[in-house]
């Protein structure tokens, strides 16, 4: 089968495509939002955009007394502004030359089409559908951080941006910046001062320092990697400069946790291993660390209700959920820690509605079974959520 005969054969597909052939590299995305808001316009969606240029849509509740749900995609992509030429191999749809950008047209696609069909069909009892279509997640996240949440009325947030089909992921790790300075000011000649014990060299002292702090995973539950730290980079000196004792070295890491008691005992160990050092050195040399936090945690939440419900409608359906935590960040990490326009804390989920494979790449490519897969899944999901 060619692309062309599948998107006439298939809604959700064709509106995948549409998407994914307009080019949106982070803070370039105007084209792909003016045509969602543009689709809302000829399918009467009630769709609106914030200052950032965010979009918000809703479909009004058809019973006042259920709880309204919040799905949210990112309209932005890994990549230029090249054209984008879909086409499909087998199941695969894939770009000809470049990276697809089914991360996350996919989520939006499957948003958008669920958002028309409940709009379409008035005698289906629900408390509300909301979506956000949120700029520049794969950047900075400027655009969820620059969200309007008094917008938004919905507690439960499944954000449509996790690569495999039947995920639910409960938790994501924060990214904590580390950065270790190091400083021995005596310095000298390699020759003339070698012989001084005072004069010490700021490259041979931070990997002393770095041997005995914690690297790779330091805390794991079930297998999953709960708490890593990992070294980014070390600098002194001067490769081509042998005769200097060098004064001055500098080191990186970063910490990634879904455990906040677990992220701070690790940073009380990295702290602890500098304390040492500067005791064992003292007036020789010193080093400073401090700790900067990028992304905040997505911690588990105690409320059962959404993973249950999902693992549930997952196996009705013939879906093998995947209920489980991920080591990274995405915009879950910014709904766990806000509130919506009822001063409630989201509670938010990492989703996947189709099975999206080498994203960021040249290669990526997404089944586009799943993705048919996954609208029946968020279909029953919600049908679920509203009876």
């Amino acid at each position: 089968m060619e692309l062309t005969d599948l998107r006439k054969e298939n809604e959700l597909i064709d509106l995948f495509c549409n998407l994914a052939q307009i080019p949106s590299p982070s803070r370039q995305e105007e084209k792909v939002l003016d045509w969602i808001c543009n689709y809302c316009k000829e399918n009467n969606i009630n769709c609106e955009q914030d200052d950032y240029k965010n979009i918000y849509i809703t479909i009004p509740a058809t019973d006042k007394a259920k709880e309204p749900i919040l799905l949210s995609s990112h309209v932005d992509v890994i990549g230029d502004d090249s054209p984008v030429i879909p086409y499909l191999d087998g199941d695969l749809i894939k770009a000809k030359g470049r990276t697809l950008g089914a991360d996350d047209k996919a989520g939006v696609a499957n948003a958008l089409y669920f958002a028309k069909y409940l709009n379409n069909h008035s005698e289906i009892s629900h408390g509300g559908l909301e979506i956000h279509f949120t700029r520049d997640e794969e950047d900075s996240m400027t655009g969820i951080k620059n969200t309007d949440f008094n917008k938004i009325n919905s507690k439960y947030v499944l954000v449509l941006d996790s690569d495999a089909l039947g995920q639910c992921l409960i938790a994501g790790a924060s990214y904590v910046m580390v950065d270790l300075k190091l400083s021995a000011p005596k310095g000298g000649h390699s020759g003339n001062d070698i012989a001084d014990p005072t004069r010490e060299n700021a490259a041979k002292l931070i990997a002393d320092l770095v041997s005995d702090m914690p690297q790779g995973v330091f805390y794991s539950e079930n297998g999953q990697t709960i708490t890593s730290c990992n070294i980014g980079g070390i600098t002194s000196g001067d490769l081509k400069v042998t005769n200097v004792i060098n004064t001055d070295a500098h080191a990186t890491y970063s910490i990634r946790s879904s455990n906040k008691a677990k992220e701070d005992e690790l940073i009380a160990l990295m702290q602890s291993c500098v304390d040492n050092f500067n005791k064992e050195h003292e007036g020789i040399a010193k080093a400073e660390i401090t700790f900067t936090v990028k992304m905040p945690m997505f911690e588990k939440n105690e409320d059962e209700y959404i993973p249950i419900l999902f693992e549930t409608v997952a196996k009705k359906i013939g879906v093998t959920p995947e209920i489980s935590s991920f080591h990274a960040g995405a915009e879950t990490h910014i709904y766990a820690n806000r509130t919506n326009a009822k001063g409630e804390k989201f509670s938010p989920y990492l989703i996947g509605l189709a099975t999206v494979c080498n994203m960021h790449s040249a290669r990526e490519y997404v089944d586009y079974k799943t993705m048919i897969k996954g609208q029946e899944l968020l279909r029953e999901f919600f049908l679920a959520h509203n009876k």
